[in-house]
């Protein structure tokens, strides 16, 4: 980022932050502009920035932070892939779902696998969307992953677990694993998940009943108290006696505890 001075009414140098964008190829320039630039408002107002601006002839694209805590940092760095999303064929509205905190970019290119041969790339790309889009969509689905085919790019966009799932299965596909065997591996990591949030849902609520005086013990009417006077003693039990604000302590009686006087 670069910054640039401005001045307010007041006198005072306001530094603001220019920073250079992916650049947009330029079959999607007007995606990112949108019908009378609402797409380009769209992004400026769902990021923060204070201006963001789009050279239509070359693609370029630059965007302005305000001052420091005018805007969040986080989306600020998650911006570029955004850009980069949208050059690469992703919807303007699937990309945005960048700069929430869960969701995170990854871009798999075809080339690395069958090179710069066209017809090889074709190839891979249809294996990955499948008849009719159908094992694209499986994909998304199992792994809930936005994926979006541009090209020689493979654009995914969702949370940690699920876009390691997915880059996965794009990489088992162009490296020539069947669609039977992919799919497969998918619902098997799924059931997994699914049963390790199970797991991890049944051992918070197992601490959080043991906390709870309503657990076993407030089943059984006097356990409660049972059990807390018993602790009381055991406390009791292990107070110093050199130590007389412990005694004291340990001798007041709580409010649930009183002495009778009796005659032999």
């Amino acid at each position: 980022m670069a910054p640039t001075a401005g001045l307010k009414n007041n006198g005072l140098c306001v530094v603001s932050m220019r920073q250079g964008l992916p650049r947009i190829p330029k079959d999607r320039i007007a995606v990112l502009i949108g019908s009378k630039g609402s797409t380009a408002k769209s992004l400026r107002n769902a990021s923060g920035a204070k201006e963001f601006h789009i050279d239509s002839e070359t693609g370029d694209v630059e965007v302005v932070w305000g001052e420091p805590g005018s805007y969040d940092p986080i989306k600020a760095l998650k911006f570029p892939d955004v850009i980069k999303a949208i050059g690469r064929g992703m919807a303007p509205k699937a990309a945005i779902r960048l700069l929430e905190d869960e969701n995170f970019f990854e871009m798999v290119d075809l080339k690395d696998f069958v090179g710069k041969r066209s017809h090889q790339q074709r190839r891979i790309r249809a294996r990955i969307i499948g008849s009719q889009g159908k094992v694209r969509k499986l994909i998304e689905n199992l792994t809930d992953v936005e994926i979006t085919i541009y090209k020689s790019t493979v654009v995914l966009v969702g949370d940690a677990e699920g876009i390691g799932l997915a880059r996965q299965a794009v990489e088992m596909l162009a490296g020539g694993s069947e669609h039977g065997t992919v799919l497969s591996f998918l619902e098997r990591r799924r059931k997994r998940m699914k049963f390790d949030n199970r797991s991890l849902d049944y051992i918070e609520a197992k601490e959080d009943s043991e906390d709870r005086p309503d657990g076993f013990d407030g089943l059984v009417p006097g356990l409660a108290d049972v059990s807390e006077r018993r602790g009381r003693k055991l406390k009791a039990s292990q107070v110093d006696p050199d130590d007389e604000e412990a005694v004291d302590d340990m001798m007041e009686m709580a409010e649930d505890e009183h002495i009778v006087w009796e005659e032999e």
